[in-house]
């Protein structure tokens, strides 16, 4: 079976339209109610990881992934992630920043964010409105040949 890159993050951060994006995809975007598995990635409610109670379902469906993306939303400075929340993944956790071309001055906060939730570096910058940061994002998570 192709392992699939996970995608978790609070609601609005950006998660569905990454996914299509990485799926080379145009499935319309809803309010994602349940896991669903795309071509290439695992998109996961927001739900999941704003409720401590859903944390075992996202560690139990990471057991399937290559890599899991955090996302933190730079346009809103909330804080969903309990510190060290990394380290319950088997597979790398790779940080992700989205809506880079709003709210300039939460960027330091951001970095702040992910490394309290135990990813180290290299983050990951992207803007889904233009796409801009997703081929370096992309070219991070293809395989090596």
């Amino acid at each position: 079976m192709k392992k699939r890159i996970m995608v978790v993050g609070p609601t609005q951060s950006g998660k569905s339209t990454l996914a299509n994006v990485l799926n080379d995809s145009t499935r319309p975007l809803k309010k994602t109610q349940d896991v669903i598995y795309g071509k290439n990635t695992i998109d996961t409610p927001g739900s999941y990881i704003e409720n401590a109670s859903m944390y075992k379902y996202l560690i139990a469906t990471a057991q399937t992934a290559s890599h899991v993306l955090i996302l933190v939303d730079q346009s809103r400075l909330i804080e969903v992630y309990p510190p060290g929340f990394a380290k319950s993944f088997t597979c790398p956790v790779v940080g992700v920043i989205t809506k880079i071309d709003s709210a300039l001055e939460n960027s330091n906060s951001c970095i702040q964010q992910l490394k309290a939730i135990g990813i180290i570096e290299p983050y990951f910058w992207v803007s889904l409105k233009d796409n801009s940061g997703v081929e370096a994002l992309k070219d991070y998570l293809s395989p090596q040949q």
